[in-house]
């Protein structure tokens, strides 16, 4: 009966984190099209529904304490709780940096815009977007090798961030009165970029539900 409770919770566990993930996966979205397509309306949604993603990593940080204290799991069942912790807080972080665009958004109000450099940091949230969805499916499979190939996508992730940042850094170069844009675009650029190595994380803890083994992709 133990284990029957004890699995049941762990179901409901799984549910929560993939529901946060979808919402994080929202946030992400959302803060892209606002910032590219100067929607500060939009952005300010993004602000305020920040407490929702907070309120779900209570909720499992919560719930995964009462389990550990009730259940007292041990070997890979004590695994699956740390998982869950561990990649929570990656996707709260997430998150956060969505909001961070967001507010870079807000922000810009009034600024020179630099059309190539936005169309670029498009293309980088897009990818940012489906690498985080990609980590999620990799989370709900427990497949080791498509960590490691979801993880390597990462990759990506820094070459727009490389290119981006020389691309900006050139027009700056054009248009002097477009260095306070081009600080914008570098933060948002290095929230993007991190976002991509919180979606990362997941994969090695994903990694480590399933091996045992702390390894860094």
């Amino acid at each position: 009966m133990l284990r029957v409770q004890f699995e049941e919770d762990l179901e409901k566990l799984h549910n929560q984190f993939y529901a946060m993930g979808n919402e994080v996966l929202s946030q992400i979205n959302r803060t892209v099209r606002a910032f590219v397509t100067h929607d500060r309306e939009l952005a300010r949604q993004v602000i305020e529904d920040d407490a929702e993603i907070n309120e779900y990593e209570v909720k499992l940080e919560r719930k995964s304490f009462e389990i550990i204290a009730l259940q007292q799991p041990v070997s890979q069942d004590l695994r699956v709780v740390m998982t869950v912790l561990k990649a929570v807080s990656d996707l709260e972080r997430m998150g956060d940096h969505a909001v961070s665009i967001a507010k870079a958004t807000i922000r810009m109000k009034g600024e020179v815009r630099i059309q190539s450099v936005e169309e670029e940091i498009s293309k980088m949230g897009r990818e940012v977007k489906d690498f985080v969805e990609a980590t999620l499916d990799v989370y709900l499979k427990g497949d080791v090798d498509l960590a490691y190939e979801v993880a390597s996508r990462d990759e990506v992730i820094n070459h727009y961030f490389d290119s981006i940042q020389e691309l900006a850094t050139e027009e700056i170069r054009k248009n002097p009165e477009s260095i306070v844009t081009g600080r914008d675009y570098f933060q948002v650029i290095n929230f993007l970029e991190r976002i991509g190595d919180y979606a990362k994380n997941i994969c090695e803890w994903v990694v480590y539900f399933e091996t045992g083994k702390i390894i860094e992709m």
